[in-house]
């Protein structure tokens, strides 16, 4: 007797427990679906207005690399004495200021990036110190004569973290 009706109970509440277990999996998987659909439409709204921050970053970045570049900035910024070593610091000066005043790109910027144009400015600013202390250079026109020419041998340091700004960029877009 004992036996039929622990049978009859668990054949009563073996439907409901079955329909229960559904019942949890299908809500529970329709949460996750929305929770999902949730994300993706903030993320898509947060891409909207975080795309052109980063390309205005990388324009940004380009600009400053081109007024960098050894072959431009030496005839934008004008010697203010006849000594060599006082124009290449100018010139250094001129491109710390410059890399100061777009610091606050770096968060637009994948850190790789970021690397290449930090590393472009300091060979650039190296190959402009290395140039200054050669002994044949007294005057500010011979330390352009002596940077442009070397730059006629290799290319300059800001050609290299130009093409991987166009690069990544291609790639976002």
């Amino acid at each position: 007797m004992i036996e039929s009706e622990f049978t009859f109970l668990l054949f009563s509440i073996l439907p409901a427990l079955v329909v229960g277990g559904l019942a949890f999996y299908f809500f529970h998987t329709n949460s996750k679906n929305e929770d999902l659909r949730r994300r993706f439409l903030i993320q898509r709204e947060n891409q909207k207005t975080a795309l052109p921050l980063k390309l205005q970053a990388y324009e940004r970045m380009t600009l400053f690399l081109e007024r960098i570049s050894p072959g431009k900035i030496l005839f934008r910024v004008t010697p203010v004495s006849e000594d060599a070593k006082s124009y290449a610091s100018l010139v250094i000066n001129t491109i710390e200021q410059e890399f100061d005043h777009n610091l606050a790109q770096q968060i637009y910027l994948s850190a790789d990036c970021w690397d290449y144009i930090k590393t472009a400015k300091n060979a650039t600013i190296g190959l402009i110190r290395k140039a200054s202390t050669q002994e044949k250079v007294d005057n500010p026109d011979k330390l352009k004569e002596v940077i442009l020419t070397a730059l006629m041998e290799k290319p300059a340091p800001t050609d290299a973290a130009l093409a991987f700004i166009k690069r990544e960029v291609r790639n976002i877009i």
